[in-house]
């Protein structure tokens, strides 16, 4: 699995299956306008630090990221990790 897919799958997770990984893949606005709460975005915090190894600063563009699929997976990938 490409880890945008992963990912999409993880806010799924996160979300309860409010937001499904197909929303997540197809969002053209923030994950939050779907419905990703901020309870879910801590769920995903903890869900892509554990699997990619990678640690979301919160006091910087933390929450940004967790808001957009796509800069979610180019931080991942800037630090150069791709999963187990």
């Amino acid at each position: 699995m490409v880890v945008r897919e992963r990912l999409a799958a993880m806010v799924a997770t996160a979300s309860d299956g409010a937001v499904t990984a197909k929303e997540a893949l197809a969002a053209t606005v923030p994950l939050s306008a779907l419905g990703v709460t901020s309870l879910a975005q801590m769920r995903l915090i903890d869900a892509v630090e554990t699997e990619f190894g990678v640690e979301i600063d919160l006091s910087g563009e933390g929450f940004d990221l967790l808001d957009d699929l796509d800069a979610l997976e180019r931080y991942i990938a800037a630090s150069g990790r791709s999963g187990s």
